[in-house]
């Protein structure tokens, strides 16, 4: 049978990026703004899945070393993946303005109660649009996690790791479908560049 050919999907371009992560002013804004910038610096720093972030605790949570316990994933499996370290400087300010309880849900309503599913499929959405992004989806900066990740020059083996996939299928279908973005600096990191004269030179046969 014949393979459906997979389409690339959309994920967020550096200008939009640079939109929504600009910090707000904590002293002027309310506590939702303020957690939705911190949410959105977590998906892109993770690609973690909607209810995974929902559900995770601030007992979860170990900033000294730099990981985060993840209990509620697709596939059943709690994992352990590792915070980047910009992440956890905005994470260590944002914990101060919360309830130090290891109960407590990281990413909660104004009330401290743990955020719904259609709590935080309309807070992006708005954060998104106050921001002039038209995008709206969650799901996009798992897309445009994978995406960097592959052209950054990240190992498939561990981003299949960090976000959650039981098997390489998944993470082979990222490749492919950013496979244009990897001719980005081809050139400049090929290793073969270093050994081969590429300098036009005439040869005379004989």
């Amino acid at each position: 049978m014949l393979r459906k050919t997979e389409k690339i999907k959309m994920t967020y371009t550096d200008d939009e990026l640079r939109r929504l992560l600009k910090k707000p002013n904590i002293k002027s804004c309310g506590f939702a703004e303020y957690r939705n910038w911190v949410l959105t610096n977590w998906l892109l720093a993770t690609g973690n899945r909607s209810r995974t972030v929902r559900n995770i605790k601030i007992g979860d949570l170990d900033l000294n070393d730099g990981y985060v316990v993840l209990r509620e994933v697709k596939n059943k499996k709690q994992r352990i993946i590792p915070i980047a370290k910009s992440l956890i400087v905005i994470l260590q300010e944002y914990l101060t303005f919360l309830n130090q309880d290891k109960d407590q849900y990281l990413f909660c309503s104004i009330y401290g109660e743990k955020l719904t599913a259609e709590g935080i499929s309309s807070a992006i959405p708005s954060y998104n649009q106050k921001r002039g992004v038209d995008k709206t989806s969650i799901h996009l900066y798992r897309h445009t996690f994978a995406k960097r990740w592959i052209k950054n020059g990240g190992d498939i083996f561990r981003l299949q790791k960090i976000l959650g996939h039981s098997n390489m299928e998944m993470v082979r279908k990222y490749v492919n479908m950013y496979g244009e973005d990897l001719k980005e600096n081809f050139e400049e990191f090929n290793p073969i560049n270093q050994f081969v004269n590429t300098r036009k030179e005439h040869i005379k046969l004989k």
